[in-house]
């Protein structure tokens, strides 16, 4: 007894079914009962929970070297034991975690805008470390609408322009003698059917839409670019009796009565099964040259029917008998436009970009060549192309060197994800069907398509596409990599602001400095450094290089690739051009610690001034307001009678802010020198 799963779509046909099992009993309800929220880390939390262990274990070691060596010198406990818990919390980037939250938000905010709708926030970091792009063919690198493309039969073939269900389009023949032959083929196949266009509706975006097969909808399409019009096909020729297409037969077959009185016998399908001497009246060369160029066009990528045609006097006899062969169409589910331009883009970003369809394997290398994941004539299995049958039978021993898989099911999608996690790659994986559902939840990425795609399909993913458009993924991706490159440079200003304030502790009593700075002005620097400035870093723009540029290795340290070295370098140079202040002030009588609190304050604003990748651009206002902001504020501190008693600073005279501000100059140079290479390093591993 036939069964249904549920979920099943009905295109054709009629039956009356009886409901044995529902909820979670259901196939359906099985697949999206094992979709449960995955536990695992994304790469950006596992980072960053190592790197908050070390730099706890650190600072608490620098800071009980701070109080023991202030006791040493004689200083009091209790001021030390003040002094070393506000250095703690100095150098520690407790801003972080709302730098990372602010990054994340505004990234998902502007995938939004692209069409990218993020479903785990967590997920716009792991974007920007994808390495491995799985794409599904049908509506995602092609239209998902068939459209006739050619049309041939012996002495005469014909090109089809156009695209998608608009009826717009030419009809192109060669040698013009055969244009009468190629209507009469069109006008069969638009009787032969049973689907209908829908033009555009008010509200909607624009696109024709049909309702039924397909493959009819598409023969209906280039039958009105011949220049007939089904509806008046349909008034002229009524259908008075049909065969409907099956699974075995592989055609169709329908009765029309003409307006003289005859009978006309329409028929299209399977090239095998209409190419039949018993179906056809041609001889048997004649037949065997059509099949032949048959088999070419279905290695070209096509879907092939053949069309065939027959008159009849009165009802009755074989219907299916005795017809001539009209030709044959040729029809396939085209690229979208922007596909090449997607693919190209993913391979400058070294992403490797890979097909998993269930279509026929001609099918999906010619869509894969045409789109430039493949190059013309790549060998077959074991090289870049391998099908559902090959995998089963252990023929691929290494799936990650194959570029294109067809006929798949979906437990071989899991196993195709599952071999390039292992072997350390970030995946990303598209589907929209149920049965996509656990491999988009295996993927690091699980992206969805939120037009065509099932729920179980949306409930499983990370993302989902709300206009099915692999380039919004790529955006999303350009996105990502944004989150890590300001999530990078936040730690290098932050790190190297908290290294310098501990150097100041630690080496100013060795020049003379017995305590270079009181607990409230380390804790009012913190502040502004850390809350204001630091945050607005998190909004910095893109680079102009992020998509040219291969992803950072899946096991890349979050202060790897030189990012530790900055940390120490200008943290080197802020300690030291912020000491320089203080001993030329102190040698000059000068009120040196609070020149030394607003040189520190300085260096580390003119740090992050000139971390940023495009200095004067107009991306992100927030960063210059926050450091005028937190300049203002420390100004403050040093004129404002309630701060003056709390931090205990004095005014300056316009010589000490010069030299704090000669200061804040010679870090900003520093970070200029070096930010681009250490944010962005040049030596990543893909």
């Amino acid at each position: 007894m036939p069964w249904l799963s549920a979920g099943t779509v009905v295109a054709r046909g009629r039956a009356v079914a009886t409901v044995t099992a529902t909820g979670t009993d259901s196939a359906l309800g099985r697949i999206a009962a094992s979709l449960h929220p995955r536990p695992r880390a994304t790469p950006l939390q596992q980072r960053l929970a190592g790197l908050g262990r070390v730099l706890a274990l650190v600072t608490v070691a620098l800071c009980l070297v701070v109080f023991v060596l202030g006791l040493a010198r004689g200083q009091a406990p209790e001021a030390m034991a003040v002094t070393a818990i506000s250095l703690a919390v100095a150098a520690v980037p407790e801003s972080l975690p709302a730098v990372v939250t602010l990054a994340l938000a505004i990234g998902a905010r502007r995938m939004a805008a692209r069409h990218a709708i993020v479903r785990r926030l967590a997920a716009v970091e792991t974007l920007g470390s994808v390495t491995v792009l799985a794409t599904d063919k049908t509506g995602t690198l092609t239209e998902g609408r068939m459209v006739v493309e050619r049309l041939w039969a012996p002495g005469w073939e014909a090109t089809v322009t156009g695209t998608g269900y608009r009826p717009q389009g030419e009809v192109l023949v060669e040698p013009p003698e055969g244009r009468d032959r190629a209507r009469a083929l069109l006008r069969v196949a638009a009787l032969c059917n049973d689907a209908s266009l829908r033009p555009p509706q008010p509200g909607e975006d624009g696109q024709w839409t049909a309702l039924g097969d397909p493959t009819e909808a598409a023969l209906l399409v280039a039958a009105t670019k011949a220049g007939h019009d089904p509806a008046v096909l349909a008034e002229l020729s009524p259908r008075v009796d049909e065969l409907p297409f099956d699974s075995l037969r592989k055609r169709m077959t329908t009765v029309h009565r003409t307006p003289a009185g005859r009978l006309e016998i329409c028929l299209k399908g399977a090239p095998e099964a209409v190419l039949d001497p018993a179906v056809v009246d041609d001889d048997a060369d004649a037949l065997a040259r059509v099949a032949e160029h048959a088999a070419r066009l279905a290695a070209d990528g096509y879907r092939v029917l053949a069309v065939a045609s027959g008159l009849r006097d009165r009802p009755g006899g074989a219907v299916e008998s005795g017809l001539q062969l009209l030709g044959l169409a040729a029809l396939s589910d085209p690229p979208k436009p922007a596909a090449e331009a997607t693919v190209a883009a993913c391979r400058r970003a070294g992403i490797t970009p890979i097909l998993i369809t269930g279509d026929h394997p001609a099918t999906a290398r010619a869509i894969a060549e045409r789109v430039g994941l493949l190059q013309p004539g790549t060998g077959p299995v074991g090289g870049e192309v391998a099908t559902g049958r090959d995998l089963a039978a252990s023929l691929v021993p290494d799936l990650t060197a194959v570029r294109v898989f067809a006929r798949t099911d979906p437990q071989q999608k899991l196993d195709i994800v599952e071999a390039w996690r292992a072997a350390g790659a970030v995946t990303a994986m598209t589907g929209d069907g149920v049965n996509d559902g656990p491999a988009l939840q295996q993927a690091d990425i699980g992206v969805a398509m939120g037009r065509r795609g099932t729920e179980v399909a949306r409930q499983a993913a990370d993302l989902v596409l709300a206009d099915d458009e692999l380039a919004t993924l790529v955006s999303a991706v350009e996105e990502g990599r944004r989150v890590y490159d300001n999530i990078r440079r936040f730690l290098l200003y932050a790190m190297s602001g908290g290294a310098a304030e501990i150097l100041v502790m630690l080496l100013g009593p060795l020049f003379g400095l017995a305590l270079p700075l009181r607990a409230g002005q380390i804790l009012w620097i913190n502040l502004l450094t850390h809350g204001l400035t630091g945050v607005a870093v998190g909004a910095e723009p893109v680079s102009a290089q992020a998509m040219r540029r291969p992803p950072r290795s899946p096991h890349e340290h979050v202060l790897g690739a030189g990012l530790w070295e900055g940390v120490l370098a200008l943290g080197a140079t802020v300690t030291a051009v912020s000491l320089a202040v203080a001993l030329w002030a102190e040698a000059a009588g000068r009120p040196w610690q609070s020149v030394l609190f607003l040189a520190l304050l300085a260096a580390q604003l003119g740090v992050v001034l000139g971390l940023r990748e495009r200095l004067f651009t107009r991306a992100n206002p927030f960063l210059p307001a926050a450091v005028l902001a937190s300049a203002g504020l420390a100004v403050a501190a040093l004129y404002l009678p309630l701060l003056q008693d709390v931090l205990q600073t004095v005014p300056l005279s316009w010589a000490d802010i010069g030299a704090a501000g000669t200061a804040g100059l010679a870090a900003f140079g520093a970070a200029r020198l070096g930010a681009r290479g250490l944010i962005l390093p040049a030596r990543r591993q893909g």
